[in-house]
């Protein structure tokens, strides 16, 4: 049985204490293999790895030589695509087509930020003219990432193609349940000519090796993605050392169809954003509020593609693969269990394909109708396949229900009507609002973040980039 190892400085190396984490195989809840399970010291090791690097050979890189090298890393993914598709799919439950798009996403991240590499400029600012005035975008310096297990490949590119492109040096903790593919990205990034310390991954617990790094003096800039807990524990770490964080964490995203949306085009987007990678998704579309005067017909109709959809193993390519272990899969299922509590309608179940292995953690997609609004289930980030149908009558109920919650980092708007799609895009409390559509197809290019319990700052994009820099103002006086 294999043993992943950290990968420090551009060499493997073992926990100090030899010290291992299982991993679990989501589709049957077997152990197939081994990581390091490190904690301060390998933190500090890596740290003081990036610190180096970033005043030394990647650093001083000019920006043209590191644009054409994220370049070559990029195609260098392109050409394992497979090989990291079958790794995050085993390790995380995704079935094959999704965990071949995460492996393309993460090329793409590369190539986008690889092409960003010499645009990110500065101004100048008109002053008196006996000034001339400009700002610099500088990079942070040593860069901490905290990576969930929900899209390991996606959440490490976005970040880190784009700190590395704003020329920082990284770190990174990846989740101890799904972190295989990050190693061997890691691997491939040193074939292509990564200069070592550029990149270091660190392996272990949560609370062992994350909070170590989050709480490293030697850290300048921490990106964290995962659920609001631990992102106020990450802020409180580091904030002692005075150091900036951005955060994506939880949400509550509705999808909000009115009497005019085309609904054929809108059925298999609504189940889709919640089956997806089985609903373990910060922005699934967990809440779809339906008009009144449609709202039993599409829930009648929603149905049926629910019935339709099959839950499986990662390999089997089914429309829904497990969730990533048992405590999680023990978590939506107590949901569900309050919803029957609770009198809450089950409109439909997907099914479960006969030959799923019985070991792994499975949970159907479900459609839960006539949620309360109010109600934790249409409150709380379940993160499973469980969506909640809710009808309203007016826009203005509709903004009520949708901006009712804790979070605000997505939400769909499903209307033929122009007025009204500008209204329900500015009114919305939403990082990225949609327009009959979800998603948009996971653009990199696309700034990615929310307000509220979703966190603060922006990935993706430009904005990224904008974020791993710090801006410094030049003031210079010539008479």
């Amino acid at each position: 049985m294999t043993t992943y190892m950290n990968f420090i400085d551009n060499e493997w190396s073992a926990a100090y204490d030899g010290r291992t984490v299982e991993v679990l195989d989501p589709s049957t809840g077997e152990v197939f293999a081994h990581i390091a399970r490190s904690g301060g010291s390998e933190i500090g090791r890596a740290v003081q790895a990036a610190r180096h690097a970033f005043e030394g050979d990647w650093g001083n890189m000019a920006p043209a030589a590191r644009s054409r090298l994220l370049l070559r890393i990029a195609q260098a993914l392109l050409d394992h695509v497979d090989e990291l598709a079958a790794l995050e799919q085993r390790d995380t439950g995704k079935p094959t087509r999704q965990a071949r798009a995460d492996a393309l996403a993460v090329a793409r991240y590369f190539e986008f930020y690889g092409g960003a590499v010499d645009k990110i400029h500065g101004q100048t600012i008109p002053y008196p003219q006996e000034f001339t005035v400009l700002t610099l975008r500088e990079p942070h310096g040593v860069t901490g990432h905290i990576v969930p297990w929900n899209y390991p490949l996606q959440i490490f590119g976005r970040s880190v193609a784009a700190a590395l492109a704003a020329g920082n040096a990284c770190v990174v903790k990846p989740a101890e349940d799904a972190c295989l593919s990050l190693l061997r990205v890691a691997g491939i990034m040193a074939e292509a000519g990564l200069p070592p310390g550029a990149l270091n991954i660190v392996t272990g617990l949560g609370n062992e090796a994350g909070a170590a790094l989050a709480a490293h003096p030697g850290i300048d800039h921490i990106s964290f993605t995962g659920s609001p807990q631990t992102g106020q524990a990450v802020q409180q770490a580091a904030a002692a050392n005075f150091v900036p964080v951005t955060l994506e964490l939880g949400g509550k995203s509705p999808q909000l169809v009115f009497s005019d949306a085309d609904i054929e085009a809108a059925l298999p987007v609504l189940l889709n954003a919640i089956i997806q990678n089985a609903g373990q998704t910060c922005s699934a579309g967990s809440r779809v509020l339906v008009q009144r005067a449609i709202y039993s017909d599409v829930v009648g109709r929603l149905a049926e593609h629910f019935k339709a959809s099959r839950t499986g193993a990662a390999a089997d390519d089914p429309d829904c693969g497990p969730l990533i272990n048992a405590r999680q899969l023990g978590r939506v299922q107590a949901y569900l269990q309050d919803a029957d509590a609770s009198g809450i309608s089950v409109a439909a179940r997907g099914q479960l394909d006969s030959n799923a292995p019985a070991g792994g953690f499975y949970q159907v997609p479900v459609l839960l109708s006539d949620v309360p609004a109010e109600h934790r289930l249409a409150q709380e980030e379940i993160f499973g396949p469980v969506l909640c149908a809710i009808p309203f009558d007016t826009e203005e109920e509709a903004l009520r229900i949708a901006n009712g919650t804790p979070y605000g980092l997505v939400a769909g708007v499903w209307t033929q009507d122009g007025g009204r799609q500008f209204r329900m895009a500015r009114k919305l409390r939403a990082g990225q609002v949609f327009i009959n559509n979800y998603g948009a197809a996971g653009g990199v290019e696309l700034p990615f973040g929310g307000s509220g319990q979703s966190g603060y700052g922006r990935e993706k994009g430009f904005e990224a980039l904008y974020g791993f820099t710090r801006l410094k103002t030049v003031a210079l006086r010539h008479g």
